[in-house]
């Protein structure tokens, strides 16, 4: 086969790249039919996105192991001194200052921040020696790395990145090898502060959905009506679903945000409980592929790196999923390679593209100097 097969295109990871492609493509027909039955504007600039990340991607997998090193702490100096400038000079959107415009760009730094902390950490935790994992040398800095993005993404205000930030950073601390006595300690404390933190850190309306998640139906036509349409629309698709392009949830414009947060109902509604099992099997397939990658990686920046990387992709999933089922909070995260928009598909495929340069480093032995290849 491989006498048939040009090598570059043989030693690619199908096993991730064919249910990605599928995923992807099933995410362009449901936008397409959130958008009534139109290409224009969210299928067609979804594929578009797609393949232009596609490229950054691999890209991305192509370096050598120095490089990625070398550029992991100033990498997170600039996305963070990004993150300033957004408190300075950022544009709103959706009742949140989030993004930088510099002519016809926009960009998230917030979703940018989250592949770059684990970077970051990977690389704080190759350098530090193994006698200090015990020490608070061990902890301060991690903490600092992974505390002041997540505060300044929470001063725009923006809950569900900020807790995608410390959820990736605290898997790649907790894979380090630190003392899970400090995790239990962290999360006695947690325990203590989210009362605190619910009465006077939370905006009114993040209190809002907190109580919306509690008990949804005590506001179906207010706070709650995001959560209750979505049900409805998840609901109303049964075993099969309506049939492509019939979902009325979103047609009839009752499912807020079916092109974004919300397209897994509206793929639901439409393919039932078959297309959610597709849609699940997918993701395992993807995740599955990215946690071998960080098992057979070589050394314990290569692990922690393709763990972070994993954590940020698995937390868009699971939160996403929760959230439209009415199991956690509505905190506007999107989706991966369904939802409608730039920021979460250059951020996961940002994610693909590091597991798949670690696993190039794992299968190949390149990586050594900064013209590998």
């Amino acid at each position: 086969m491989n006498s048939v097969i040009p090598a570059p295109v043989a030693n690619q990871p199908w096993s991730m790249l064919i249910p990605l492609t599928l995923l992807t493509c099933f995410g362009s027909a449901v936008l397409y039919s959130a958008a009534g039955g139109s290409f224009s504007p969210f299928a067609s600039t979804h594929l578009l996105r797609f393949a232009i990340f596609m490229v950054v991607a691999l890209i991305i997998a192509s370096m050598p192991r120095d490089f990625a090193k070398f550029v992991a702490y100033p990498a997170y100096v600039v996305v963070l001194i990004l993150l300033l400038g957004v408190e300075a000079m950022g544009a709103v959107g959706g009742g949140s200052q989030r993004w930088l415009e510099v002519g016809p760009i926009r960009i998230q730094p917030s979703e940018l921040m989250k592949p770059t902390v684990a970077l970051a950490l990977a690389r704080f935790y190759d350098t530090l020696p193994t006698g200090m994992f015990s020490s608070w040398r061990a902890l301060l800095p991690a903490g600092v790395i992974i505390v002041m993005p997540a505060l300044l993404v929470l001063m725009q205000p923006d809950l569900g990145t900020a807790l995608a930030i410390v959820f990736s950073g605290a898997v790649v601390m907790f894979l380090a090898g630190l003392p899970m006595s400090w995790f239990l300690g962290a999360g006695a404390a947690a325990a203590v502060a989210v009362p605190l933190a619910y009465n006077f850190a939370l905006k009114p309306y993040q209190q809002r959905r907190v109580t919306t998640f509690l008990d949804p139906e005590s506001d179906p036509l207010g706070s709650g009506y995001h959560i209750t349409q979505s049900k409805i629309a998840i609901g109303s698709g049964g075993f099969t679903g309506k049939g492509f392009n019939e979902g009325s949830q979103s047609h009839l414009q009752y499912l807020p945000e079916p092109h974004t947060d919300f397209v897994f109902a509206t793929m639901a509604e439409e393919w039932g409980f078959l297309g959610g099992v597709f849609v699940l099997v997918c993701f395992g397939l993807i995740l599955y592929w990215g946690l071998k990658v960080a098992r057979n990686a070589n050394n314990r920046f290569d692990r922690l790196l393709a763990a972070g990387m994993v954590a940020t992709m698995f937390f868009y999933i699971a939160i996403n999923l929760m959230m439209v089922m009415g199991m956690a909070p509505v905190v506007g995260i999107p989706l991966p390679f369904m939802s409608h928009g730039g920021s979460s598909m250059m951020t996961n495929m940002l994610c693909l593209g590091a597991l798949m340069m670690i696993n190039r480093w794992t299968t190949q032995g390149r990586g050594g100097g900064l013209l590998s290849n």
